[in-house]
């Protein structure tokens, strides 16, 4: 097996939809059928060929760190790169992260559970010779609101507020990034993945990866019930 690329996970978020579920530890700690989320997100990484993981973490961090420890548990090495006492935004942390990272890396968030083949998407990623590369989802309107326009291989348009009919595809939520994509953003200030992602659409370097899976996620009740049903099977 080839040696994959390190992962940045964007784990840093308040959570405040899942309040309700569980207040007093961040998102990625939220128990999925007996243990913390983020140790099966940790596990399918490893059994994606992931060796590297990098936790961009803000709001209770430190109880990550305590959680997850160096990685090893995992057949992984973790570090961390804290946000500090400013938030950064899901762009600004990863930014922050680069030195760890390397030039060129995965990008997920850390509520998402993506089961895709994650070799497939790093070759289409270096055969396109972009800054960036956006896996997309055929969505529909199913598991959340569509945002991307895709056609040809393409993506036309990006946008989470201003929706139109033709987007029946979702941004998946794995990208991959060469670090200077990042120079883009100025040290220190908030700045939103998504912002960056459609800067550079309109520069013509975002690449895109169509995956066959449907993705997971735990930033609402129904996705948790849906992510804890779908490893109780991949057990069974």
């Amino acid at each position: 097996m080839i040696s994959m690329l390190p992962v940045a996970i964007i784990a840093g978020g308040l959570g405040t939809r899942m309040r309700s579920v569980a207040s007093d530890v961040p998102k990625a700690l939220i128990p999925v059928n007996g243990e913390a989320f983020m140790i099966h997100q940790l596990r399918l990484l490893r059994a994606q060929g992931i060796e590297r993981v990098v936790l961009c973490v803000g709001h209770k961090g430190e109880m990550i760190r305590e959680s997850i420890g160096n990685g090893r548990l995992f057949g992984l090495q973790v570090e961390y790169a804290f946000d500090g006492s400013t938030l950064l935004g899901t762009a600004g942390a990863v930014r922050k992260a680069r030195p760890l990272l390397g030039e060129t890396f995965f990008v997920l968030y850390g509520d998402s559970y993506l089961p895709c083949d994650f070799v497939r998407v790093e070759t289409e990623f270096r055969r396109s010779q972009k800054l960036a590369l956006m896996t997309v989802f055929q969505n529909e309107g199913r598991w959340d609101t569509s945002n991307v326009e895709f056609v040809g291989g393409k993506i036309l348009k990006y946008d989470k507020t201003h929706r139109t009919p033709q987007m029946r595809h979702i941004d998946y939520g794995l990208g991959l990034f060469r670090a200077c994509a990042f120079d883009r953003i100025p040290d220190g200030q908030f700045f939103d993945l998504v912002d960056l992602y459609q800067e550079l659409l309109r520069d013509g370097e975002l690449a895109a990866f169509e995956v066959d899976q449907r993705f997971y996620e735990i930033g609402s009740p129904q996705g948790l019930r849906e992510i804890s049903e779908y490893l109780s099977q991949q057990k069974a």
